[in-house]
């Protein structure tokens, strides 16, 4: 399926070098903000409290957002999770408050956000021990919220969360640079893990440059951003292999030129709907999905300009030539050889 065919091929790497200059200079910035601000770290990485309460009817987050953020606790998550009744929150850890007294506080603000009132009951836990627990009711005596779960993530789990972090991005660049070398050949990995390398640094400059909040769910974003820039790659390499097959006459940008062109439709129409969902995402997905949208939208975009400009051009400029993606033919030149002197 085509949008459109252009019957010319765009002389784009003739402009190569302009078009990896701004890259560079793109990606040294990121690397600067990186440097001199760093990332702000979500809770799951820097520690804190998370609260589970369940609700009598569904929950109204934006309302549950707005009581937790009055408490001036710094950033926090609020999220539905298992069902509209049940919210997750996730708050930072302070110095001048115990945890304990950080989860009574925001139970009770809740609490008479819900116009009830805050009384112990004794209970039995599990293990047969008499406990005291915060129970939330109202004057008609029913229960309005319940508090489910309370517990600490403490900073040595985020820093093991960082390292994990750190793992996976460095298993899945291993990964792409065999697949590529096997698939293709090894300038082409070397040409494609730069250009992905390119993407990620420039998304993490973009939540470093704002301060934006770097998750869990925005390093999942990362890995796939990773994983959906060197498909765009795979794609013109495949080109690039059939035209050194197709075109014995042109030359390596030549060939690289008429991959990217004739590749162009199909990558407006792949981008452009992916780009669409993520937007929508973006737009109505909330909170809990707005910066993972964000990192997506980003290394789409980037992803595409890495893809053309950044990989293909490397790749040529290390020399890429039909020898290497093509088996040279082989002269028979047994005189018993029926075959002898035809090329294979």
């Amino acid at each position: 399926m085509e949008l459109f065919r252009i019957k010319r091929d765009l002389p784009l790497m003739k402009h190569a070098l302009i078009f990896n200059v701004i890259s560079f200079v793109t990606f040294a910035a990121a690397v600067f903000f990186l440097v001199t601000k760093g990332l702000n770290f979500s809770i799951e990485f820097k520690g804190g409290s998370v609260i589970e309460v369940e609700y009598a009817q569904a929950a109204d987050l934006e309302k549950t957002r707005h009581v937790v953020e009055g408490l001036g606790f710094g950033e926090v998550q609020v999220t539905n999770f298992g069902s509209s009744h049940d919210v997750m929150m996730r708050l930072p850890l302070r110095a001048d408050i115990k945890q304990t007294e950080q989860v009574g506080l925001v139970f009770s603000e809740l609490c008479k956000a819900e116009s009830g009132s805050i009384s112990q009951r004794q209970m039995v836990s599990d293990k047969g021990e008499a406990i005291s627990k915060q129970v939330c009711t109202t004057a008609a005596n029913a229960e309005p919220i319940k508090l489910m779960r309370s517990e600490v993530v403490g900073p040595a789990v985020g820093e093991e969360l960082a390292r994990d972090a750190a793992k996976a991005l460095g298993v899945t660049v291993i990964g792409i640079m065999i697949y590529l070398a096997i698939r293709f050949e090894w300038k082409f990995a070397v040409a494609g893990i730069i250009a992905n390398l390119h993407d990620v640094v420039i998304i993490l400059g973009f939540f470093a440059f704002f301060q934006w909040e770097f998750s869990l769910s925005v390093l999942a974003a990362v890995l796939a951003v990773l994983g959906y820039s060197v498909n765009e790659s795979v794609v013109i390499f495949d080109r690039v292999r059939e035209g050194f097959r197709k075109f014995r006459k042109f030359s390596t940008h030549e060939v690289i030129d008429h991959a990217i062109t004739s590749t162009m439709s199909r990558t407006i129409i792949t981008h452009g709907s992916t780009q669409l969902m993520v937007l929508s995402m973006l737009i109505f997905g909330g909170p809990t999905l707005h910066y993972f949208a964000v990192a997506l939208t980003i290394g789409i975009l980037f992803g595409i300009y890495s893809s053309v400009f950044v990989a293909a051009a490397i790749a040529m400029w290390l020399g890429v030539k039909r020898e290497d993606l093509i088996q040279a033919p082989v002269n028979r030149e047994d005189p018993d050889d029926p075959n002898a002197g035809a090329v294979v």
